[in-house]
């Protein structure tokens, strides 16, 4: 299943975003620690590296991620360029508070009232950013929502007398590349409903969790998962929890919900999907995939050309 969402306003914020980021300082970028680079929207790195600016990379919902995992992507985004990580709740209001400091050291020559600090806050949708915003300014200045695409346009805002925040709407990009990735934002509730099947969505996360989190399914639900696929996990989901349709059959979409929402408030535990090692893996899957399409292209392209002339040839 190749996942793609784009909303209109999504286009329309990516060029207010473009415009906007000649006048910012630095990026606070929100992602989801439980999927680090499937959360990553490659437009705002290209946006930013074209102007140069620092980023503070946010992992925001860490209460809900592996630590382990979480610990291996802070060693991996720190040891980028002019980037620093954070990995943090806005549950707790002291991971907040370390913020505005950590901005200052990215960009030491602003922050004062003849060079206020101009901080854009992006990230891809339902990722926490409007509650990052609220959480900083220590009052209801973004719209918050359980939904993809709460917020639809940019707000300034002004954190102190030497700070000025922009708030931006939710991004994902035009096309995601890696399926996998597309069901990761999936099941992490980044993308609206209109644009998946929460049945299939649900069979991949338990497939991942087979192979990663396996004790974690069965302490949650009580059933042994030797010999399980994605699919039985979900119907032993629904006979645990009696899910059943009229006539007696498992009702596999009940289950798939009830699933992804244990997943994506954490009451299966804390969960990562990726780590920078098994992004590299995927990464080199696709790049394999891809040169085998262009290969087996090239290839029915040059039988085609010899086609081609022999039937020149032939009259």
């Amino acid at each position: 299943m190749s996942i793609q969402w784009y909303p209109g306003h999504m286009n329309a914020a990516r060029k207010k975003a473009a415009e906007q980021m000649e006048n910012t300082d630095l990026v606070i970028e929100v992602l989801d620690a439980r999927l680090p680079e499937a959360s990553c929207n490659p437009m705002v790195e290209e946006l930013r590296l074209f102007r140069q600016r620092p980023c503070l990379k946010i992992l925001n919902k860490v209460d809900l991620a592996d630590p382990a995992a979480t610990a291996a992507w802070n060693a991996y985004y720190n040891a980028q360029e002019g980037v620093t990580a954070y990995a943090m709740t806005t549950k707790k209001p002291g991971d907040v508070a370390k913020i505005p400091d950590l901005c200052q050291s990215l960009a030491p020559h602003r922050g004062v009232p003849t060079k206020p600090l101009r901080i854009m806050i992006m990230g891809i949708p339902n990722v926490g950013k409007s509650t990052l915003m609220n959480a900083l300014l220590k009052k209801k200045v973004a719209k918050v929502g359980d939904e993809p695409a709460v917020t639809k346009m940019q707000q300034k805002l002004y954190l102190g007398k030497n700070i000025i925040l922009v708030d931006t709407p939710g991004m994902l990009w035009p096309k995601i590349a890696l399926a996998s990735d597309g069901l990761m934002l999936a099941a992490s509730h980044a993308i609206g409903s209109n644009a998946l099947i929460e049945d299939e969505v649900a069979v991949f996360l338990a497939d991942e969790l087979l192979v990663r989190y396996p004790a974690l399914l069965t302490a949650r639900y009580g059933f042994k998962t030797e010999g399980m696929d994605g699919i039985a996990v979900v119907e032993g989901v629904a006979a645990r929890r009696g899910y059943r349709q009229k006539g007696g059959d498992l009702d596999f979409e009940k289950a798939s919900h009830i699933f992804l929402q244990d997943y994506r408030t954490g009451a299966l535990g804390r969960i990562s999907l990726e780590t920078p090692e098994t992004r590299a893996v995927r990464l080199a899957q696709h790049a394999a995939e891809m040169a085998a399409k262009a290969a087996k292209a090239a290839a029915i392209a040059a039988e085609k050309a010899a086609n081609s002339a022999r039937g020149k040839r032939g009259t």
